[in-house]
């Protein structure tokens, strides 16, 4: 009796590894170029959704005079804007799930209702996982990219091939092929 449950719970893990192997929640991080610029679209959004901001006022000191001292640093070059434009990015990434549009394609797309979705499940999985790439793809170009944001390198049109070609290069040119197979092309729809 031991040895059959043995043998039935060895069954079931090889099938759950099979299942992984074949699903296209498996698939759909193998594109990287796909999952990238689905980040860089909602990136991408949160810089053309940016309202105009006054300089920070870092003067919050005062001199023996009774003058401020400090700073005042434009926004637009500023820390703040950074964090606020890569802060909640990655669960923001929770609203997209994965959808098969071809025989071997697949999109990323922004939820709008969950409720309009077939099997929630499955799609909850896809926005974990989409959610959690984002996470270690940040960790990997964080520091470049805050840097670029704030030299004004990266703007509304340009955040894809900044993120997913030249600083993570998810989107090389030696992917050509792939992205062609899984609908990564660049012709700028995700």
């Amino acid at each position: 009796m031991k040895r059959r449950r043995m043998t039935m719970s060895m069954v079931c893990l090889l099938a759950f590894f099979i299942l992984i192997g074949v699903s296209p929640l498996a698939n759909s991080i193998e594109d990287k170029c796909l999952a990238c610029k689905a980040v860089a679209e909602e990136l991408e959004r949160g810089l053309s959704n940016e309202r105009p901001r006054n300089h920070l006022d870092m003067r919050h000191r005062l001199d023996s005079k009774g003058q401020r001292v400090g700073k005042v640093i434009d926004y637009r070059v500023s820390e703040l804007r950074v964090v606020e434009l890569l802060d909640e990015l990655c669960e923001k990434m929770q609203e997209y799930t994965l959808k098969k549009i071809g025989s071997n394609k697949y999109e990323w797309f922004k939820v709008n209702s969950w409720d309009n979705i077939t099997n929630k499940q499955e799609a909850r999985a896809y926005s974990k996982d989409i959610s959690s790439y984002c996470g270690r793809l940040l960790e990997q170009t964080e520091d470049e990219l805050a840097a670029l944001i704030k030299e004004g390198s990266v703007e509304v049109g340009d955040v894809s091939k900044v993120l997913c070609e030249d600083l993570s290069k998810h989107c090389s040119q030696t992917s050509a092929s792939h992205q062609a197979e899984f609908g990564g092309g660049d012709d700028g729809e995700l």
